[in-house]
């Protein structure tokens, strides 16, 4: 009897445990686009017609839409992008739509957590409104499709595609800003950082110590104030005998870490000057 009791309770927390796994109605999409060198990325779900009527029906004309089905509709852009001349910033939105038969209105909001639209719409939480043009597709497009397609090295164009309208709405992404700051950063040689972490690599790896000190001096050059590369810089200078210049880069640095607050480079530099002599 006891045994029979085991195995029932065993049968009833399979029983509760157990999932039916059944497709959904409104399957989820992910799409991930580079626009230039922008990645824009769409979360949606897709509704199908079913034989319904969409426009001017299921959803209505001239009321705010979830744009698709579940939760949000959400788009995230990794850069600022500009929309009808304005500047919609870096992040990530739901968006919501408002059809009618010539025009949508396309709105990205803030707060991407709701499940359809909001309980309680927040004017605040907009940060943008854009007019999407509207055609009529020669066939039907049963399930609800968002594509980011007419692709360019400056922009791309947001598609809302169902029954037998297709929205559309114009972006464009900063890439000839980005690309002419990736040429200029390297045109004009190496930064601070780049000569620091040569040298540092140089110093740790027991290379040439010369060409470390070259490079330790023209970063701390452009960066008087970090205590990293000014202690770096003492330690490259011991190890070549420069005692002299070894300690002025660590009162330095012990100078830059005390009004930094940093406690363990204060430890260190002390310990340095302490070990060189330093009065």
């Amino acid at each position: 009897m006891k045994k029979l009791l085991q195995l029932f309770i065993l049968f009833l927390g399979a029983s509760v445990s157990a999932q039916i796994q059944a497709p959904q109605p409104s399957p989820s999409a992910k799409v991930e686009q580079m626009v230039g060198l922008t990645t824009v990325t769409l979360d949606y779900s897709r509704p199908a017609m079913r034989g319904r009527t969409i426009f001017g029906d299921l959803v209505p004309y001239g009321e705010i839409w979830r744009t698709g089905a579940n939760e949000n509709t959400v788009i995230s852009f990794s850069d600022d992008v500009e929309i009808q001349g304005q500047t919609l910033k870096a992040g990530k939105y739901a968006i919501y739509t408002i059809p009618n038969k010539d025009s949508w209105e396309v709105i990205f909001y803030k707060s991407t957590n709701n499940w359809g639209n909001p309980q309680n719409w927040d004017e605040s939480m907009v940060a943008k409104k854009a007019k999407a043009e509207v055609v009529k597709l020669p066939m039907e497009m049963q399930s609800f499709t968002i594509l980011i397609d007419e692709l360019t090295n400056d922009g791309a164009t947001l598609n809302f595609l169902w029954e037998n309208t297709v929205a559309f709405l114009s972006f464009s992404v900063p890439t000839d800003k980005k690309t002419m700051a990736s040429i200029d950063s390297v045109m004009n040689g190496p930064g601070a950082g780049d000569y620091y972490a040569a040298a540092a690599y140089y110093h740790d790896a027991g290379k040439d110590l010369n060409k470390a000190w070259d490079w330790i001096n023209k970063a701390t050059e452009a960066n008087p104030n970090a205590y990293w590369m000014l202690r770096k810089k003492s330690l490259i200078a011991a190890d070549l005998g420069k005692k002299d210049e070894a300690i002025k880069a660590a009162k330095k640095s012990l100078a830059a870490a005390k009004k930094a607050g940093n406690q363990d480079y204060v430890k260190m530099n002390e310990d340095s000057l302490k070990e060189w002599g330093a009065k």
